[in-house]
């Protein structure tokens, strides 16, 4: 039995969706060919490696081994019309021959693009032959080919449930035991976050992802995984305030030690690696709100050397301008609220990295909590498919906005990765594709006087985020600093003038005019 690419294969029921006519249709409903019988090898669960089904869609891996097991051992006649009569059951339940419980590798090999049977299939699951852009792949990854998740439905559902049952106590046990797939309370997990987790993983070329509540959730989570009691971590100067609080005055709790240094300080870099047992380099890039960068090729090398993770917060960059698990890191962690979720109305996190790696942070996180709400994960899938053009509007406004600015005479200094004047743009040609579209400047005068050119705008909101449709103002002295005396805000780095810009997908030239009549009422 060969399935062609006009053959409509029938639905199968999955561990999650206990109901093998889910919608009360009526059995004639054709859902394909009626002679078309899909039967399992039995306990194929047992057989099917973690990361095999990590790897595939539960509907592909479903389909792929049912069809091949069904090639190879067909059914007689009247097992045929008795198993016409009757709803396609979940794998592992069928009645079948008990002698022939050996899945074949190369029905696995499917998953990854190998096997030569009779079922034809692209060349990967997780990463489609014909979606070979970013922007494709925000839309269509972990959808497109199939999802954990029975339906027709174009947009993925939100499932919106705490827990999830088992039929019997024997199947409970094969759970507990690994050899039946299925989900088990809300905290661990959900198919409607799973179909984010998978897109972000294809945009990153991670193996794993795991999709948090917040992006702070995932930073904090993520060092308290990794780094042990005792160990060391190695951070930068700039950064978000919140993280640094963390590694500052919530690890040493727990005997945890920081060496902070320059963002393009090698030397630094090496002397802490040699003075100390470094567990872990963190630090963003582009950093916030300087928007320095990291050489996150030859910071890997080095830490590499010393046994020492790398994780990078790309929040500033996308998994668009951005692949820092290409160039050595071994962790990238988001703020899916930022520039990912893209329309300011939900929170976000995610860490994504080898299955190794993100397995020990998803079991703090099981322990912790930080879940995200399915609905959340639904917004967050809805607006990463406009990821590509609104980033490509952001991006380019930011440049000529960073250009325009340089020149004027009432601005000082502006900071963009983009501009030949910023200490690490060389740098930044390398490793990126586009510079984002946040720009940070100082103003020529004191604190009253940026006061009044950022009152003084008409189309942004001021607002503490960045990377949302809606064009977003912030004066960082007071939005993220105010509880700081002037003397201390300057051993950061945040002087009363500076002002963080995160520009919108609005036209340019009503940005362009706001800006500009801003700066002409100071």
């Amino acid at each position: 039995m060969t399935i062609s690419a006009s053959t409509s294969i029938p639905r199968v029921s999955l561990p999650f969706q206990r109901r093998s006519n889910p919608r009360g249709l009526s059995p004639k409903r054709p859902y394909g060919m009626s002679s078309l019988i899909l039967r399992f090898p039995p306990n194929f669960v047992r057989q099917l490696s973690n990361k095999a089904r990590r790897n595939c869609s539960n509907i592909g891996v479903a389909q792929i081994v049912a069809a091949s097991w069904s090639n190879n051992h067909p059914l007689s006649s009247a097992a045929e019309a008795k198993a016409s009569s009757a709803p396609i059951s979940a794998a592992g339940e069928d009645d079948v021959d008990n002698n022939n419980n050996n899945i074949d590798e190369s029905v696995l090999g499917f998953c990854n693009g190998g096997g030569n049977g009779s079922v034809q299939l692209v060349e990967s699951t997780r990463k489609p032959s014909f979606l070979t852009g970013d922007g494709s792949l925000a839309i269509h990854a972990g959808e497109r080919l199939g999802r954990g998740i029975v339906t027709d439905a174009i947009t993925t559902p939100v499932v919106n449930t705490s827990a999830y049952f088992f039929k019997k106590s024997a199947q409970l046990i094969d759970f507990k035991e690994k050899r039946h797939v299925s989900f088990e309370y809300g905290r661990y997990g959900n198919p409607t976050t799973e179909v984010l987790e998978e897109k972000i993983s294809q945009l990153e070329g991670a193996e794993s992802t795991l999709i948090l509540a917040s992006g702070m959730c995932a930073s904090t989570v993520m060092m308290l995984a990794l780094v042990p009691a005792g160990g060391h971590i190695i951070t930068t100067t700039d950064c978000y305030r919140k993280t640094r609080i963390f590694i500052e005055t919530f690890l040493p709790k727990m005997g945890i030690t920081a060496s902070v240094i320059d963002p393009a300080d090698i030397a630094g870099l090496e002397s802490a690696l040699n003075n100390h047992k470094v567990s872990l380099f963190f630090t963003e890039s582009p950093t916030n709100p300087f928007l320095r960068c990291v050489d996150i090729e030859l910071v890997s090398k080095l830490c590499h050397a010393k046994g020492t993770l790398v994780c990078i917060d790309g929040t500033f960059a996308t998994p668009l301008n951005q692949k820092a698990l290409a160039l050595g890191a071994d962790i990238v962690v988001h703020s899916a609220t930022k520039y990912l979720g893209g329309h300011n109305d939900v929170l976000g996190g995610c860490v994504s990295g080898s299955t190794e790696i993100v397995s020990q942070v998803r079991i703090v996180h099981h322990v912790l909590g930080g879940t995200i709400n399915p609905n959340a994960a639904y917004l967050l899938i809805r607006g990463m498919k406009t990821l590509k053009l609104r980033l490509q509007q952001q991006s380019s406004t930011a440049q000529r906005m960073a250009e325009v600015l340089e020149a004027h005479p009432k601005v000082k200094r502006v900071y963009y990765p983009g501009l030949q004047s910023h200490p690490e743009h060389e740098l930044a040609k390398k490793q990126m594709t586009g510079y984002g579209g946040v720009v940070s400047f100082e103003v020529d005068g004191d604190l009253h006087t940026t006061i009044k050119f950022i009152d003084s705008l008409k189309i942004p909101y001021i607002a503490p985020s960045f990377g949302g449709c809606e064009s977003i103002v912030d004066q960082p002295a007071i939005m993220s600093y105010w509880d700081l005396s002037q003397p201390e805000r300057a051993k950061y780095g945040i002087l009363d003038n500076l002002v963080r810009f995160s520009f919108g997908i609005e036209d340019y030239e009503d940005l362009e005019a706001d800006v500009l009549q801003a700066l002409e009422a100071i």
